[in-house]
């Protein structure tokens, strides 16, 4: 997590086009994508939408069918599209893509390869548009937060996928939050109910490893919990209001339906109390945290705000006073994400601050935190969340080859250990 001043003055002059040198959009930019799912594509769509030079230049995946099926998607696009002589696959494929001469990276794999992969990027002086959550445990935000100080040391430009901070409906009802409109905030609940995600069945003659990176949503080294990989949007929102992040926090949850051969070592649902303080009997705001991926029970995808003279629907972008009247009805409309990579690359043409890495490691950490208290069942302290030793991501690895020991392993039912609350160790 150190890096000398010699080192990182090496790293700063291997890309000379770091700052201000794409002004005016004459220049062509050259993209490169780490990870070819259907997010990683979207995001490519979508940067490719922004105008101006801009060029696909790289693709790397961890598996050979995922690059090439998905360049096939784009191909047709000779303008944009210029990279079938640099698709990449295995799982140092993050390295090829980098070092193939882009000027930016869009890292989109697993979170749990975010943080090595951020870094590494960062120290070859490339600009970084990263999905979130950027971690999957304590080490790898502290990680993410050392590199973000090189980042900016550099120049580069960072960007960090919480779209809804970029759409104009949340921007405006914030801002009025913010300034008043419903009080003094008291408390704020927020939401990812919803349905279970994708499960990918084994397939004969796979590795355990190659098993467990293909079906990475039910492992936590690869996604960190659904609290981490989608609940983290919600969370983010309520910290961007606080302008904080949450010091204490105690949860419940646990795995009642979800247990199917290829669910993996999750919990199917997540409650948690998250405290604005360090002291658990402290006046300052809570947060009521909530996500669940089990059929058949109450849905919502959604942020609350309770205030000393009204509440507000965040989403919604709309507030009533304590009798219910209606105080304001915000505005928006348009695609955020599209928004979001608009406003990332004309940073990077026109030399504009542009840093999202603090806060991509605090909201992941605060995502994290929470799945430390379910998981352990504990009242926790964030600043012990975030400077634990215990490990998720199996970070002495180093690249992994695919005949690798996977980081858990299943017993002879192909079923994996889940966590027990009041016995699982996390900090």
């Amino acid at each position: 997590m150190k890096t000398s001043g010699a080192a990182a003055a090496g790293a700063a002059a291997l890309s000379p086009r770091i700052a201000g040198a794409f002004a005016g959009g004459d220049d062509e930019i050259k993209v490169g994508l780490v990870g070819c799912g259907g997010k990683g594509i979207s995001d490519i769509r979508q940067v490719l939408q922004v105008g101006g030079n801009i060029k696909l230049w790289a693709m790397g995946d961890a598996f050979e069918g995922s690059v090439k099926g998905r360049y096939q998607a784009v191909a047709g696009d000779k303008a944009k599209v210029d990279c079938e002589d640099r698709l990449f696959h295995g799982l140092d494929a993050y390295r090829k893509v980098i070092d193939s001469g882009v000027d930016v990276v869009f890292l989109v794999t697993s979170p749990g390869f975010r943080p090595v992969h951020f870094d590494y990027a960062v120290n070859q002086g490339k600009h970084v548009f990263m999905q979130k959550p950027c971690a999957v445990d304590g080490r790898g935000c502290r990680m993410l937060l050392e590199t973000n100080k090189k980042a900016k040391e550099k120049g580069l430009k960072v960007g960090v996928g919480f779209q809804r901070r970029h759409d104009a409906r949340y921007t405006e009802t914030i801002k009025r939050l913010q300034d008043g409109a419903i009080g003094d905030i008291v408390s704020l609940r927020c939401y990812w109910d919803g349905r279970t995600p994708w499960t990918r069945p084994r397939r004969e003659g796979q590795t355990e490893l190659e098993y467990q990176v293909q079906n990475w949503y039910y492992f936590n080294w690869l996604c960190g919990d659904h609290i981490v990989e989608q609940h983290i949007h919600n969370l983010d929102v309520c910290n961007w209001l606080m302008g904080d992040y949450p010091g204490l926090a105690q949860g419940k949850g646990g795995c009642e339906v979800r247990n199917g051969p290829d669910t993996g070592e999750t919990f199917d649902h997540h409650q948690v109390e998250y405290v604005y303080d360090t002291k658990w009997d402290s006046p300052k705001p809570r947060m009521f945290s909530s996500c669940r991926h089990i059929p058949g029970t109450f849905t919502s995808v959604s942020e609350h705000a309770h205030g000393s003279k009204g509440y507000a629907i965040i989403g919604a972008g709309r507030a009533y006073d304590k009798d219910g009247k209606e105080i304001f009805r915000a505005g928006g409309g348009g695609n955020s994400e599209l928004s979001h990579k608009t406003s990332f690359i004309d940073a990077i043409r026109n030399n504009k601050e542009f840093n999202e890495g603090d806060n991509g490691a605090m909201s992941t950490m605060t995502a994290v935190f929470g799945r430390m208290a379910t998981y352990s069942g504990k009242l926790l302290k964030g600043v012990d969340a975030l400077n634990t030793k215990v490990d998720v991501f199996p970070y002495e690895a180093g690249d992994m080859k695919w005949d690798a020991e996977a980081p858990v392993k299943p017993d002879d039912k192909l079923r994996y250990k889940r966590p027990i609350p009041g016995v699982t160790k996390v900090v």
